[in-house]
Order: C-alpha cells, then structure tokens, then sequence
C-alpha cells in the first residue's frame, strides 16, 4: 500500500507540473484541466482502497486515480481549451476574460456593447460578438448565462427593464448567428449587482455591463 501510494504521489506530482502560460499577465499557472486531475486522483484513490479488499487495496487505489483523474480533468481540459480560444479572439476587445473554476465569464462594458440609454447592439461591437459566437458553436457543451446590469443612476424600475432588454439583445444576437436557445438564458439585475461604486463615473462605467457566463453542461 505504501508504495502505491508513493507512485501516487509521484503521478500527482507530475501532473501539478503541467503549466499553462498566461498571455494576459506573462505567468506561468497550473491549469484548472491538471487542479482537476490531481483532485480526480486524490479522490479516486480514497475510493478505489476504500472499496477494494485488503489484499487488493493497492490496485483498487491506483485504478480509483486513473478514473479519477480522467474525469476530474476532462471538463477542466475542455474549458481551459474553451478560454484559450476566448482570450486569443478577444484580445484587445475590451471584454475581459474571468476563469472562475470550471467556469467562463465574459465580461462586456457598456460603453462598448450599447449607447447611453439603448438596448440596441452597437454596430461596431458586433464583429466582438461574431467572434464569441464562432467559440461558442465549436465548444458547444456549455450553458451560456446572459446577464444584464446597470448602474444606479435613474429609477429601479428603468434600471431593471434596461438590464433586461439588454440582455435580451445579446441573447436575441446569439440566437440570429445559430447558437441553439435551450443553452441561453437571459437575466437582468438592473443595478442591484455593482461591481464598483456608484459615486463616480469611473465606477458607474464599470457597472454597466453585460456578462456572459459559459458553465459546462453536466
């Protein structure tokens, strides 16, 4: 047992070697395929020993990694290819690129996407989207969240009808370039969710926003 545990330690090792290189910040950082993995194998090794009789704990501890590994890692694999793909197609955009777990969130200003006060899709933000939508039919498995948000200024009421419409504009534009209906949804928050403060413009542009979240299916 032991020293199917070293070899354990060894394999896990070797995955937390896998690096991905970042060309937004320059870094080198493990990828969220190989987090996966390790914590695939981990569990899958608890589980292979757990269920495997004395004499045969060390193989059932090795077969649990394997499998836990493989699928701990393959939708990690996927989203990571999925952001790879994101970040070099909207590079120098002006939507930013948020990994967050097995999750990808787009983030799309509204100085970029709308005029003050529309709900229309400015003209010359629709290649950016052109170039989401080209990701989004080859990495096909996600969920696409659309969520609209404003800033504080004028009535709840308006905020919350302008999030909405929003949101439904950028739905509406996926669903003209072929992206199928069951994987949108569309929410809006009005100004309920700021991620910036209200008191200054700075912060207010910030706070206008649309964001998609792509989250795998299961």
């Amino acid at each position: 047992m032991k020293k199917t545990m070293l070899a354990l330690a060894v394999t896990t090792m070797g995955l937390a070697g896998c690096m991905t290189y970042d060309p937004y910040t320059g870094e080198q950082k493990t990828s969220d395929a190989t987090k996966g993995s390790i914590i695939g194998a981990i569990g899958g090794a608890a589980v292979g020993a757990a269920t495997s009789s004395k004499s045969d704990r060390g193989k059932g501890a090795l077969i649990g990694a394997a499998s836990g590994a493989a699928v701990g890692g393959g939708i990690g694999y996927y989203m990571d290819r999925q952001e790879a793909m994101l970040r070099q197609r909207l590079e120098g955009s002006g939507v930013r690129v948020v990994r967050n777990g097995d999750q990808i969130e787009l983030i799309m200003p509204g100085n970029i996407t709308f005029e003050l006060n529309q709900t229309a899709i400015r003209g010359g933000f629709t290649n950016t989207l052109e170039s989401v939508v080209l990701v989004l039919k080859e990495f096909n498995k996600t969920i696409i969240q659309i969520d609209g948000h404003t800033d504080s200024s004028g009535s709840d009421s308006y905020n919350q009808l302008l999030s909405e419409r929003r949101a439904g504009s950028v739905r509406d534009f996926l669903l003209n370039q072929g992206i199928e209906s069951r994987r949108t949804r569309a929410t809006g928050y009005g100004e309920r969710k700021p991620i910036a403060s209200n008191d200054n413009a700075a912060g207010r542009e910030q706070n206008r926003r649309v964001e998609l979240t792509l989250v795998p299916m299961q």
